[in-house]
């Protein structure tokens, strides 16, 4: 019926439409019933689409309502029960052409308001691909200026004269080239007030800068992952670039290996300005390219020590023909075929004509088909990892007196250096004269009566002799004694001395170097002078009008029982550690024979598996064989072995060489660069 015939028969009817909550729907409509008594009707209709709740903005289900009332006072009780139940309520015309006119101007809204849209939508997208050509740039523009403001906010301002004022740490080097940017940034700006630097004297350290190339940089973060080294320190990289992939080439002694390794680093530095391989972000990938000249040269360090250890994917290599005459050992010629084909080839240099010459380089390709070869090996490189050892060991004491020369400690060259190279010297260098004296003095002939060098290094320590034993050379016993002694009395130099040089020094002691500075302080009375003196001490890096105060200073900090509590600390571990590093190195001999050992058992297990298959079969078997043999090359010889050999190498740079003169104790110098920042915007792809 009409609203208007409705009232011409005095019904006195409304209606509320409106939104509730799919949840709320049961409640809402149960609560209506029971308020209003029945005098409402309530139809409802879900909806399709899924509507934002204006208060948790998320998409939610809504239920279109109409309720039709009787009266007045149910029309209000009607609108209080919406509001409680938070619907969204809109207006509901009383005639049906009101109602179709509000359907139309709804439906034209909506289609202005989704034309608007779909417009409004190609213009954001025109938009934003135009942005999206300019965002790096506009990125790179905003971290650059706010990197800039950074840096300002750190200066101090001074009012007076309204400038800023930064206290930097720069190059000496770079002076010249920073000079000429203020001059050149003052220019350009119009600034009224040009920009200049100055020279201060302060007492904090300085940071560490070591200047590298892409050659030097990993050998440098090798060293820099221990520890930066304090400001001039010696720094152990010049020398890490030989003896890391050296070491490594030790246990990792394999030609065929070493000239795959080789060729993959060869191939990253060809393409090392690809620049797909400067912002990847695989962690191993990059890994692998930063490291790129480390991996070519302990590849050409394999191939080196592969072609000594005659080594090549587990087969020796007969190059310059073999130096042993095999057919003296059997005169009977007929059972040579039967010994070589059997495997059971023990070599025995001690026959009559058996040797023909010394193989010119590395180990005769004969040894390969001996059974004795493990015996012979062991003995080699196991003697080879002490000599090595020992010399690594001992040139990293001896470049701590570079150390102590510069800081001018001199008296650490008597109290510590000197009793620290002859403990090393006179224990663990006595070692290797005597491997190396026992090749030299005892032939293959006498070797079955040749002493042995563990028990008469172990006797040594006893202060006992071996009658079964034979000595090495005339007058051992003694020199053995005399070694002991005067190491036993460099322990207590070293534990005690420099503790009571600096108690001595700290009471009341005066070195040649205080009485100087003395002299000239003294000598230059006047300002101008001082003022010179200041200033010829900045460029020397020292500071003559500081050095009361630091010597008060240094009286105040002294601790006479820490001191003495470090050194103690300092000669235990220095002491063992010299044992125990020396019986580290071993790890050279027992990698490079667990590499040999497991390059041979992959080819027995699969080449010769696949070699050995009738020739009609073997076509088919030996390309996967070949296969499944390069494929566990790659990741267990390589990868594998590799990464082992890497680390043990690392740890023997660290732990064995680094400790003797190096402390790691500074921090790096990190200068303000807009290069660094822009690869770091690449390699996060802000592209």
């Amino acid at each position: 019926m009409d609203y208007t015939c409705m009232q011409r028969l005095g019904a006195k009817l409304g209606f509320i439409s409106g939104l509730v909550h799919y949840a709320k729907l049961e409640s809402f409509e149960r609560m209506l019933w029971r308020v209003c008594k029945g005098y409402t009707i309530l139809t409802y209709q879900e909806l399709d689409e899924f509507i934002e709740d204006p208060e948790s903005k998320e998409p939610t289900k809504w239920v279109v309502f109409l309720v039709s009332y009787w009266g007045d006072q149910i029309g209000q009780k009607v609108k209080k029960i919406c509001d409680c139940f938070h619907c969204h309520v809109y207006p509901y015309p009383n005639s049906v052409e009101e109602r179709k006119n509000i359907m139309s101007g709804i439906n034209t809204r909506i289609q202005d308001l989704h034309t608007v849209i779909s417009q409004t939508e190609d213009y954001l997208k025109q938009v934003l691909f135009k942005a999206s050509e300019s965002i790096y740039k506009w990125v790179v523009q905003v971290k650059k200026m706010k990197a800039i403001y950074h840096i300002l906010n750190l200066c101090s301002f001074d009012v007076t004269n309204k400038c800023l004022i930064a206290e930097v740490w720069c190059p000496v080097d770079d002076l010249p080239s920073i000079r000429k940017g203020l001059e050149e940034g003052s220019r350009k700006s119009g600034a009224s007030i040009p920009s200049f630097i100055n020279r201060i004297p302060s007492s904090d350290t300085p940071p560490t800068l070591i200047r590298t190339n892409k050659f030097t940089a990993g050998f440098q973060n090798i060293v820099d992952a221990y520890g930066v080294g304090d400001y001039r320190e010696v720094n152990p990289a010049p020398y890490t670039i030989i003896t890391f992939p050296f070491l490594f080439a030790v246990m990792f002694g394999d030609f065929g290996h070493g000239f795959l390794m080789s060729l993959f680093a060869l191939l990253m530095v060809l393409y090392e300005t690809n620049p797909k391989l400067h912002r990847t972000q695989n962690e191993i990938v990059r890994m692998f390219f930063e490291g790129r000249y480390i991996i070519l040269l302990m590849g050409l360090f394999s191939i080196y020590t592969g072609l000594i250890y005659n080594d090549c994917f587990s087969k020796s290599v007969n190059i310059f023909g073999s130096s042993w005459n095999v057919s003296a050992m059997y005169p009977d010629g007929s059972s040579i075929k039967k010994h070589v084909n059997s495997t059971f080839l023990a070599l025995d240099p001690n026959v009559t004509g058996v040797l023909k010459g010394i193989y010119p380089f590395g180990i005769d390709p004969i040894w390969n088909l001996a059974t004795n070869r493990l015996t012979f090996l062991n003995s080699f490189k196991m003697k080879m990892s002490i000599i090595l050892g020992v010399s690594h060991m001992t040139f990293g004491v001896v470049l701590s007196v570079f150390n102590y020369l510069h800081f001018k400690k001199t008296f650490n060259i008597f109290l510590v250096f000197i009793p620290e190279f002859i403990f090393m010297v006179f224990i663990f260098g006595y070692l290797v004269f005597m491997i190396v004296y026992k090749w030299l003095a005892w032939s293959a002939e006498f070797s079955k009566d040749a002493p042995s060098v563990l028990l008469h290094f172990i006797h040594m320590f006893m202060f006992a002799t071996d009658k079964n034993n034979l000595p090495l050379y005339k007058s051992q016993f003694g020199i053995q004694v005399f070694l002991m002694v005067i190491v036993f009395l460099c322990v207590p130099v070293l534990l005690f001395g420099k503790p009571m040089y600096l108690y001595w020094q700290h009471h009341g002691g005066q070195t040649f170097a205080s009485y100087r500075k003395g002299y000239q302080l003294v000598r230059h009375g006047s300002e101008e002078e001082l003022s010179l003196l200041r200033s010829h001490d900045l460029e020397e890096g020292e500071d003559h009008t500081n050095s009361e105060s630091q010597h008060e200073q240094s009286k105040e900090t002294f601790d006479f029982a820490e001191i003495f509590m470090h050194q103690c600390i300092h000669t235990i571990e220095y002491c063992l550690g010299c044992v125990s590093n020396t019986a580290s190195y071993l790890r050279l001999w027992a990698l490079s024979l667990a590499h040999a050992q497991l390059s041979e058992v992959l080819w027995s297990m699969v080449m010769r598996m696949g070699l050995k298959v009738a020739p009609d079969v073997g076509v088919f078997l030996l390309m996967p064989a070949v296969a499944v043999f390069a494929t566990l090359t790659i990741f267990i010889l390589l990868v594998m072995e590799g990464i082992s050999a890497f680390l043990h190498a690392l740890r023997l740079h660290w732990v064995e060489f680094q400790k003797k003169f190096y402390s790691g104790d500074g921090y790096k110098f990190t200068p303000f660069s807009f290069h660094d920042m822009c690869l770091s915007l690449e390699r996060e792809h802000a592209l």
